[in-house]
């Protein structure tokens, strides 16, 4: 074997680690304004309702509309241009025809809603943008490629092609899509395939660009330009599902432009007629500013924001933090629920879940586990940790190992009280080691037995299968695992009963592991083996039969799937960058529970925003009925128009309760018979 494929020394001129590139909020042009309007408009609100002189608070107000307004005025403008009238310019037109009226107030809290809400979708916008650019990071900039004659250069990735051999270093991320040519080792790929455990790779086996390169040194035969890797893939997915527009989204946006050319024509109408026939010009324009300022939607905004925001503030007092009030509409819409398994319905890290000693070994299982885990303490394997923590759990004491190696593909060797000790995998350890190989100094030849007995019995459990050989004698199998997360079957049972739709299973983790958790948590349609793309057609799939998905997950290979469903719920604790912010919502706390108590939540949030739609649109209809066919004076339909937003945005506070989160009454309530 050359020798640099053994080097376990990483390259000096390897590339450094990459910093996540994060956009910060005083950065954004849009947040800034927001924050000058709402800074002016907080001082001079007091000072107007406690009747001090206007000289006061007028220059605050001032500062308020123009920092606030100038932004949506001048897009208002630029849409005029190509025909077209926005919400947006209405509000603008209805706080300065306030104000020409003299109520400030009115105009000033408009111009507040609107542009604090158009620096949350500009801040949005942008940490997506910076997730998706982060996730290129993930492959390194330079890679190692040997020449036809045998000498290593460094170069781009970009300039690598199909065809090329690249040499990958211990603990080195690989460049590119391809094949191992030489060499053995461990990869983290869980990233793009979701499995839990490092994969053992050796030649003809397939490797993915951004994936983690355990303790041996590979040899890879590039397969794919780098435009066309797989987390390349990922990225253009995530970037098209969220360019798409939902349905509802177009919906409202013709809504709005038919409002506001409504308005504006109503409003221009009430002016113009009454003069034409010889009408007050005071009296007239009294009468416009007055329809201008009840016809205003702002009761129509607060009927949908505060049951979402309540919502939402109720669900982070509860470690789930949904990102938008958009997000927490559309969790309560879904009609099917899609799970990854590894970090979503399991637990992120492995454990060792049985131990079988076999009959002949002359060992109980605490003295296999000893054994086992002083030959893994010096590892930095996932599989090794798990051994260790498991002897440690049971108080065990662990003896000193001397001539510890470590073979790629294998496990470990050491020496433990005089005993040859060797842990790893059944395939390698019982067929026997090849005689190049680290640890080739014990050869086992069983055949048939016990050990192939009780592999099998693991591995169809849905678990790794670990050898535990004692002078080359097999002593016992570990089962090795990553536990269920705790309420799973519960949750499972709870979304299926919230969506009429038994929930299904997405993974790219093997046939058996996941066949084995869909019996132990209730789910009968699992679908494994998946790679990115896959989950992503399986989703859009639904979504174009009319179903509305929740696709929950915690990995980037997730994060596609994600911005296809229709809503998306990240687990928060091991859930990487990019999935973190494609997700509409996120479990801090990674309680499972949490993800039907949301669903609940909205749907609540959704019938409290018809109840406030309903409420304003009667306040605004009736007003609007008085000012066109009576007499309505300003202060009164100023007083109705700010009644009917009071009104609605009290109903919409409901949310706030403690006892809104699901479950939390029956938290409360006790339990009967002691």
């Amino acid at each position: 074997m050359p020798a640099e494929l053994i080097e376990e020394r990483p390259s000096a001129d390897a590339p450094p680690p990459v910093r996540p590139r994060r956009t910060r909020v005083r950065e954004l042009p849009e947040v800034r304004w927001a924050a000058l309007a709402t800074a002016a408009f907080l001082p001079a609100f007091p000072l107007d309702l406690a009747g001090a002189p206007a000289w006061l608070w007028g220059p605050l107000y001032a500062v308020c509309y123009a920092a606030g307004g100038w932004e949506p005025g001048l897009a208002g403008l630029r849409a005029l241009k190509e025909r077209a009238l926005d919400v947006d310019l209405l509000m603008v037109v209805a706080a300065l025809g306030a104000a020409a009226i003299g109520q400030f107030l009115d105009g000033a809290l408009l111009i507040v809603i609107f542009a604090v809400s158009g620096a949350l979708e500009a801040f949005a916008t942008r940490r997506t943008a910076d997730s998706v650019r982060g996730l290129l990071d993930l492959a390194p900039d330079t890679a190692a490629r040997i020449t036809p004659g045998g000498a290593e250069e460094r170069v781009d990735v970009s300039a690598l092609r199909v065809g090329d051999t690249v040499l990958v270093r211990p603990g080195e991320r690989l460049p590119a899509d391809g094949t191992v040519r030489e060499g053995m080792s461990d990869v983290q790929q869980a990233g793009i395939t979701g499995e839990p455990l490092p994969v053992d790779k050796g030649p003809g086996d397939e490797v993915f660009a951004g994936t983690l390169n355990g303790t041996g040194a590979l040899r890879v035969t590039v397969d794919r330009d780098a435009s066309a890797s797989v987390i390349a893939r990922i990225v253009a997915m995530v970037e098209e599902a969220s360019e798409r527009k939902a349905p509802g989204q177009l919906f409202i946006e013709r809504i709005e432009q038919r409002y506001a050319i409504g308005v504006v024509a109503a409003t221009l109408a009430l002016f113009a007629v009454p003069l034409a026939f010889g009408a007050d010009i005071t009296e007239t324009l009294l009468r416009a500013m007055t329809f201008m300022i009840v016809a205003s939607p702002c009761a129509v905004v607060l009927a949908t924001m505060p049951p979402l925001l309540s919502a939402i503030a109720t669900c982070g007092r509860h470690g789930v933090l949904v990102k938008s009030a958009a997000a927490m509409e559309r969790l309560g819409a879904v009609t099917r629920v899609a799970l990854d398994k590894t970090g979503t319905l399991t637990e992120e890290s492995a454990r060792v879940r049985g131990i079988r000693a076999l009959p002949d070994s002359g060992l109980t299982e605490d003295e296999a586990l000893a054994l086992a885990a002083a030959a893994e303490r010096p590892s930095e394997h996932p599989l090794a940790r798990a051994v260790v923590a498991a002897a440690r759990e049971r108080g065990l004491r662990l003896e000193p190992a001397a001539d510890f190696t470590s073979a790629p593909g294998r496990g470990v060797r050491a020496v433990v009280t005089d005993h040859t000790v060797q842990v790893g995998s059944p395939t390698a350890l019982l067929d026997g080691a090849p005689p190049d190989c680290p640890g080739a100094r014990v050869r086992t030849d069983i055949g048939d037995g016990p050990i192939r007995t009780a592999v099998a019995e693991v591995e169809d459990s849905g678990a790794t299968a670990v050898a535990v050989l004692v002078d080359g004698r097999p002593v016992a199998v570990l089962a090795i695992a990553a536990p269920l997360r705790a309420g799973a079957a519960e949750a499972v049972a709870s979304l299926g009963r919230l969506t009429g739709t038994p929930p299904v299973l997405l993974t790219g983790d093997n046939k058996h592991a996941a066949a084995r958790l869909g019996e132990e948590v209730g789910i009968t349609d699992v679908r494994a083996g998946l790679l990115p793309q896959d989950k992503v057609a399986t989703v859009r799939g639904w979504e174009d039969a009319g179903e509305r998905v929740l696709m929950v997950g915690d990995g980037v290979n997730d994060a596609p799937a994600l911005a296809a469903a229709h809503a998306g719920v990240a687990m928060g604790r091991a859930g990487s960058a990019l999935t973190l912010e494609t997700a509409d919502a996120v479990v801090v706390r990674d309680e499972l529970a949490a993800v039907p108590a949301v669903v609940t939540l909205s749907r609540r949030a959704r019938r409290l925003v018809a109840q406030n739609l309903v409420i304003a649109c009667v306040c605004i209809g009736a007003l609007v009925v008085w000012d066109l066919f009576g007499h309505l004076p300003l202060p009164l339909g100023v007083a109705g128009h700010e009644g009917s937003t009071v009104l609605v945005g009290l109903n919409g506070l409901r949310l706030l309760r403690t006892s809104a989160w699901p479950g939390a009454a029956r938290a409360r309530r006790p339990a009967v018979g002691g």
